[in-house]
C-alpha cells in the first residue's frame, strides 16, 4: 500500500500548495506574460512546478528513503528544480540552464551509476559500451529528453498529461519487474501531476514553468533508462517509444530550423501543438490529439516490450513518418478541421442545453444525494477503525466545528483538506476489512454507485454554467485511459483493485460539488462533521 499512499499524499500536497503559490506569485511577480509565441492572453503564475516537486519529493522521502536509488535521483531532481525556479523567478541565460541540466544528469550518472550499457540487437558484437561511453550516452539522453519535455510545455495540460502517460507505462513495467523504487517514484510523480492538472488544464490558472517541465522530463528519462538498462528482458529501445511524442516533436522542429539556416534553438511556432492549432483545432482539441498519439506509443511500448530492437526502432520510425506526412499534407492542402461544421453544430446544441439550466438541476441533485449516501456508508463499512485514525477524525471533527463557529473564512480549505485526507483511508478500510453484512445485493449496489457518480459527475461538468472552478477538460481523457488500463489488465486490477480509481473519482466529484454549491458550505460541513464523528466513535 505505500505505492497508493505515495500517490494520494503527493496529490494532496500538490493540491494544497498550489493556491498558496498562486497567492505568493502575486507578491513576487512570478508570472508568464502573453507573447507572440504564446497562446494565453493574460499573465499566469508560473511556479506550479514547485508544488509538484514538493508533492513528489515528500512521499519518495517518506517511503523510499531506504532505497539506494532514491538519493541520486532526488539530488539530481533538486538541482534541476533549483535552476528552474531561478529561471522562473528572474530569468536565466540558456547556457546556464543547459549547464544545470548537465549537472543534474552527472549527479545520477556518477553518483547513482545510471548508464546506457547495452543497446540490444542494435549493438554490433564488436562494439563494447565502456563505462565512460555509457555515462556519456546517459548524460546525452537525459539532457535531450529534459529539453524535449520542456519544449512540449506549450499548451495547458500538455506536458503534464504526456508525462503522466509515460509514467503510467514505466510504473507498470517496473511493477511487473519488481522494481519497487521506480514504481514508487512513478506513483509520487503521477499524484503530483494529477494535483497540478487540477489547476493547469484549459483554461489554466497556473503554469508549471521550467521548474516543473524540467523535473518531469528528467524524471521520465531517468526512470525509463533505469528500468530498461536494469532489466535485460526489456528492450533497451523502449524509452524511445515511451517518450516518443516529445522526442519526435523536438527532433522535427530542430531539423526544420537547421534546414532553414537558423539556429536549432531559435524560437518559433513550429511545434506540433502550434501546427495543430494552425489547422483549426481548438486549444483542448490539439492537446487531445497529442494525448492520443502519446497513448498509442506507450501502448506499443507495453505490447512489444520483449521484441527485437530493430522491430521497435523500425516501427517507431514508420509511425513518426506517417504522422509527419499526414500533418504536412493537411497543412499543404489548406485542410481545416472547422470545415466539419457538424462538430460545431453539436457543440452549439450542447451549449444551448447548458445555458437553459434545466438539465444541470436534474443531474446535480442526484449526484449530491449519491455522494452524501456514499460518505455516510463509508463511515460504517469497515469492520474496525484503527486507533490512530479514530484520533485523527475526532480532532478533524473538532477543528472543523470550531472553524465554522469562530473562523468561518478558513472553513473551505479545512473542509477540503479533511475530506482529501479521510476518503482514501475510509475506502481502504472498507475494501480490506469490510463488515460482514456488505455482501450480495448491497455490495453490488455499493459498487454500482461509483459508476453512477462517474456518469452524473461527467454530465454535471458538461451542463454546468459555471465559468470558474473545476470544469470538464482533457484530463477526462487521461482518467478514462487509466481506468481502461486497470479494467483490461487483470494482473494490475488483481493487485490494486479499483481502490485508486475510486479515490480519484471521489476526489474530483468533490471538486465538482464544491464548485456547484458556490461557497455554500454549511450542509457539506455538517455532513463531514457527522461522518468524522461516527468514525471516531467507532474507533474508540
Amino acid at each position: 500500500m505505500p505505492i497508493l499512499f505515495a500517490f494520494i499524499l503527493s496529490l494532496i500536497v500538490t493540491i494544497v500548495l498550489i493556491p498558496v503559490l498562486i497567492s505568493g506569485a502575486k507578491r513576487t511577480s512570478a508570472y508568464d506574460l502573453p507573447g507572440e509565441r504564446k497562446v494565453h492572453t493574460h499573465p499566469v503564475p508560473r511556479i506550479g512546478g514547485v508544488a509538484m516537486a514538493v508533492g513528489a519529493f515528500v512521499p519518495i522521502l517518506l517511503y523510499g528513503n531506504q532505497e539506494a536509488a532514491a538519493w541520486p535521483f532526488l539530488a539530481g531532481a533538486a538541482v534541476l528544480v533549483a535552476f528552474g525556479l531561478i529561471d522562473d523567478l528572474i530569468g536565466m541565460h540558456w547556457k546556464i540552464k543547459f549547464a544545470g541540466q548537465i549537472i543534474a544528469a552527472l549527479v545520477v550518472v556518477l553518483y547513482g551509476g545510471l548508464r546506457i550499457t547495452h543497446l540490444g540487437s542494435l549493438q554490433p558484437d564488436s562494439l563494447v559500451l565502456t563505462e565512460w561511453i555509457g555515462a556519456f550516452l546517459a548524460v546525452f539522453a537525459i539532457v535531450g529528453v529534459t529539453n524535449a519535455i520542456n519544449l512540449a510545455d506549450g499548451l495547458d495540460g500538455l506536458a503534464g498529461g504526456l508525462t503522466l502517460l509515460m509514467l503510467l507505462c514505466i510504473g507498470f513495467l517496473a511493477w511487473k519487474g519488481q522494481d519497487l523504487f521506480i514504481v514508487l517514484a512513478c506513483a509520487a510523480l503521477s499524484g503530483a501531476i494529477f494535483g497540478f492538472l487540477r489547476y493547469n488544464t484549459y483554461p489554466a490558472t497556473i503554469f508549471m514553468g521550467d521548474t516543473g517541465s524540467q523535473l518531469l522530463g528528467f524524471s521520465a528519462v531517468c526512470l525509463s533508462l533505469a528500468l530498461t538498462q536494469g532489466n535485460k528482458a526489456l528492450s533497451p529501445i523502449l524509452p524511445l517509444l515511451i517518450i516518443g511524442g516529445p522526442i519526435l516533436d523536438t527532433v522535427t522542429v530542430m531539423v526544420s530550423r537547421i534546414a532553414e539556416g537558423r539556429s536549432p534553438f531559435s524560437a518559433d511556432k513550429g511545434h506540433f501543438h502550434h501546427r495543430l492549432m494552425g489547422l483549426g483545432f481548438y486549444h483542448t482539441e490539439a492537446v487531445f490529439v497529442l494525448y492520443v498519439v502519446q497513448s498509442l506509443l506507450v501502448l506499443a511500448a507495453y505490447r512489444f516490450r520483449f521484441y527485437s530492437e530493430w522491430l521497435l526502432l523500425g516501427g517507431y520510425l514508420a509511425f513518426s513518418a506517417l504522422f509527419l506526412i499526414v500533418l504536412h499534407r493537411a497543412e499543404a492542402s489548406g485542410w481545416n478541421v472547422r470545415q466539419f461544421t457538424g462538430i460545431d453544430r453539436v457543440k452549439r446544441r450542447l451549449r444551448q442545453l447548458r445555458e437553459g439550466g434545466i438539465f444541470i438541476r436534474l443531474v446535480f441533485e442526484p449526484l449530491r444525494i449519491t455522494i452524501i449516501c456514499l460518505l455516510v456508508l463509508l463511515a460504517f463499512l469497515s469492520r474496525e477503525i484503527p486507533g490512530y485514525f479514530a484520533l485523527f477524525t475526532a480532532a478533524g471533527a473538532a477543528v472543523l466545528t470550531g472553524s465554522w463557529f469562530f473562523f468561518r473564512k478558513q472553513t473551505p480549505w479545512i473542509l477540503t483538506t479533511l475530506l482529501y485526507l479521510s476518503i482514501p483511508f475510509l475506502l481502504y478500510f472498507a475494501e480490506t476489512s469490510p463488515v460482514p453484512w456488505m455482501q450480495g445485493t448491497l455490495h453490488y449496489l455499493y459498487e454500482l454507485s461509483f459508476l453512477l457518480v462517474a456518469a452524473l459527475g461527467f454530465l454535471t461538468l458538461r451542463l454546468t454554467r459555471r465559468r470558474q472552478g473545476f470544469r470538464t477538460n482533457t484530463m477526462d481523457y487521461l482518467l478514462l485511459f487509466i481506468t481502461l488500463v486497470l479494467v483490461f489488465l487483470p494482473e494490475l486490477r488483481k493487485a490494486f483493485g479499483l481502490l485508486g480509481v475510486k479515490t480519484i473519482l471521489l476526489f474530483f466529484t468533490l471538486e465538482i460539488i464544491l464548485g456547484e454549491i458556490r461557497r455554500q458550505f454549511g450542509k457539506l460541513t455538517l455532513l463531514t462533521v457527522f461522518v468524522l464523528s461516527v468514525v471516531a466513535l467507532r474507533g474508540i
